[in-house]
């Protein structure tokens, strides 16, 4: 099942084509690599995904638009990403910076709230088993009450990918999660991949510039260059187009 489709999506900031005419889909469980040269538009995908930039064409998900919608309404929906430099709270706890991630799930209104009802006590006693689990599942107990300002930088960007798991998204953007990890967190951030598929079925785009990480861990790659599509296929094809090659190696036709 497709969970999420995009056609001829197309980005324009006044008279410079950031996006031209791109296609591609996701389905459950899929694990789908978006990987090109610097400045080849693939944040700015995520970034039309998740309605910060108003992008043109149709970008759906399990059938519904997402185009105009605000990026809270998106993320309620089920649509979850990471960001680059992690986008944390530094002076809060893990726990609470994972909190934050359930803010779509959490019920209740701000009457209830302000008297702190017992179906409020039971809510937020809920939202903290569902973060535990989370923490868990990345292995950050030790972290668990620690401010994360003081963390090192490999823990933020993992606290980070536990918070756009903590939303129960059905599809999660992830915006090169191993930039700037050591050798030993991208084994376990590949680790906490295979078991976000395997065992959550969780369809994942994937921007990544590790290519020996996308060649072991992708389904499929979906590769960009000056905005527009150069290939698209299977990982072990993929990598080996010559346009795909040139592009990163900078001789790439240009056009």
């Amino acid at each position: 099942m497709v969970e999420l489709d995009i056609e001829n999506l197309t980005l324009r900031f006044g008279g410079l084509v950031v996006l031209d005419h791109v296609s591609l889909a996701v389905e459950q469980g899929e694990l789908l690599a978006l990987i090109g040269p610097n400045g080849a538009g693939k944040t700015s995908v995520f970034n039309c995904i998740s309605g910060l930039y108003p992008g043109e064409g149709a970008i759906r998900f399990r059938g519904e638009s997402l185009l105009g919608k605000k990026p809270h309404d998106i993320a309620a929906l089920g649509v979850a990403r990471t960001f680059q430099h992690g986008e944390l709270f530094p002076q809060m706890s893990v726990v609470d910076n994972l909190l934050t991630g359930r803010h779509p799930r959490i019920r209740g209104n701000v009457f209830a709230e302000m008297l702190f009802l017992p179906s409020i006590r039971a809510e937020e006693v809920r939202q903290r088993e569902a973060v535990e689990k989370i923490i868990e599942f990345v292995e950050l107990e030790r972290y668990r009450h620690t401010p994360v300002g003081g963390l090192p930088f490999g823990t933020q960007k993992l606290i980070g990918f536990a918070r756009a798991l903590a939303n129960e998204p059905a599809i999660l953007l992830l915006d090169e999660p191993s930039a700037g990890l050591n050798r030993e967190e991208r084994e376990d951030l590949a680790r906490f991949i295979l078991r976000i598929k395997h065992q959550l079925g969780m369809a994942m785009i994937w921007i990544e510039h590790d290519m020996q990480m996308v060649a072991d861990l992708a389904d499929r790659i979906h590769v960009l260059d000056y905005g527009r599509t150069l290939a698209s296929g299977p990982a072990h094809q993929v990598l080996k187009d010559e346009q795909v090659v040139a592009a990163y190696l900078g001789t790439a036709r240009r056009g």
